[in-house]
């Protein structure tokens, strides 16, 4: 018989154990989206927030947990930039922000200047659909499998495989791009 696993909305150990298994991906993963260290903070914590809203949708056989947590990633960063527009449209105003101390700022502006290459390629890549475009981010730039990103996106693989395959070759003479999409070119 197998034993069920343990649900990380209701226990506080799986939850913690879940946290650290992926708080360093999913901090990369927003580095590279955002360059302001309170930013990236802020929607980290509203990521694992969200996953504990949200971990009864998690399939297993649908896909990783990486796979899954990049969407639940995905989708509170694209419900911060909607808010951040509002929030630009009405005031001119800076929002509160929780206080950071230095040493969080440091490991934060770390981050955020490593993945600069990829802040470059992601302005590169911005004329492209947003569906290749995301294709591409998940695939080359996060470093999911093919798999992996259809299901953090939702659609099949067949339709990840054309929106990559899209993507790179739209890109392929971008200088920028070079690294990123000449593997799987023909």
């Amino acid at each position: 018989m197998r034993r069920k696993q343990p649900d990380i909305a209701t226990d506080p150990d799986a939850f913690e154990a879940f946290y650290r298994r992926h708080v360093d991906a999913v901090t990369s993963f927003l580095a590279r989206r955002v360059d302001d260290p309170h930013t990236a903070a802020d929607l980290v914590a509203e990521v694992f927030m969200a996953v504990l809203d949200s971990a009864h949708t998690y399939q297993p056989g649908r896909g990783s947990e990486i796979a899954w947590l990049y969407g639940v990633a995905r989708n509170t960063l694209s419900a911060e930039r909607r808010r951040a527009y509002k929030e630009s449209r009405l005031a001119d105003r800076v929002g509160g922000r929780r206080h950071l101390d230095s040493d969080d700022v440091a490991e934060l502006v770390s981050r955020i200047d490593a993945e600069n290459l990829a802040r470059r390629a992601f302005r590169a890549m911005a004329g492209l659909p947003d569906g290749d475009r995301a294709m591409l981010e998940l695939v080359v730039i996060d470093q999911l499998s093919i798999s992996e990103a259809a299901t953090a996106l939702g659609i099949r693989q067949g339709a990840a495989r054309a929106r990559l395959h899209r993507a790179r070759h739209a890109l392929r003479d971008v200088p920028e791009m070079a690294p990123f999409v000449m593997e799987g070119i023909r």
